[in-house]
């Protein structure tokens, strides 16, 4: 089912015609700035295939899917809980605030503060996976689930500045080798294990965007993990 956004007044009315629609596929087309498109969504497949998608696409989905060909706003799957966002462009600020489950792909590059606040919750742990560069301030607050950064199309400017302020738990994965002098940090070079957690969401990425899974895992990957003595942590989680 295709739905034209320019026919409705507001995003409100929109996002209850997705919502209503008996359809499980819908394809949203001429949509601009609608915001909350496909929110607490548990079981519909949405593509949007032209224009730009307003901010929090996919806030508190709960398991279905978002494919956009293009560009997406800020806090997209703003505390997502399951399911699937692939993104063909950029992404702006904010992505995946406090997302505590599912999987967001990006191809290209994202905003500020991406993965802010990200957390796990028993089997739930929420992945981002970013196709070239991350801005400043990636991982703040993370608590948990794992982030890939890739810089496919830029490899010496993979991430902004002030990137794992605060961060707590989970992992940050980057391609190549990865230095960071802070003392809160610990970053190893990625072991088989620590590639196997990951393997699974890669070989997604790679089939999403039609790209070669051999040449995304031959540079290797640095681990960012939080020390263990990280004085954040005392700030975050009760002992």
């Amino acid at each position: 089912m295709v739905i034209d956004a320019r026919s409705f007044k507001s995003y409100k009315d929109l996002n209850q015609a997705i919502k209503n629609s008996k359809y499980k596929d819908i394809e949203v087309i001429n949509t601009l700035g609608d915001r909350f498109i496909g929110d607490a969504l548990v079981d519909k497949n949405i593509k949007i295939t032209n224009g730009i998608p307003g901010n929090a696409l996919g806030a508190y989905m709960d398991g279905a899917k978002i494919e956009v060909y293009g560009n997406v706003s800020d806090a997209t799957g703003d505390t997502m809980n399951k399911g699937e966002i692939i993104i063909h462009g950029n992404a702006g600020d904010a992505l995946g605030y406090a997302m505590r489950g599912g999987e967001i792909y990006v191809r290209g590059n994202t905003g500020y503060r991406s993965g802010i606040h990200m957390k796990a919750y028993l089997d739930k742990k929420p992945v981002m996976i970013i196709g070239n560069k991350a801005g400043s301030f990636l991982a703040e607050y993370m608590a948990g689930g794992y982030i890939v950064v890739l810089g496919l199309d830029n490899p010496k400017e993979i991430i902004g500045d002030f990137s794992f302020k605060g961060m707590y738990g989970g992992k940050v994965y980057i391609r190549g080798k990865y230095k960071n002098k802070s003392e809160r940090l610990l970053i190893n070079e990625a072991k088989e294990e620590d590639l196997l957690e990951i393997m699974p969401y890669l070989k997604k990425f790679s089939k999403y965007f039609n790209l070669n899974l051999d040449d995304l895992i031959k540079d290797g990957f640095s681990v960012v993990t939080p020390n263990s003595s990280n004085p954040f942590k005392a700030h975050y989680v009760a002992n």
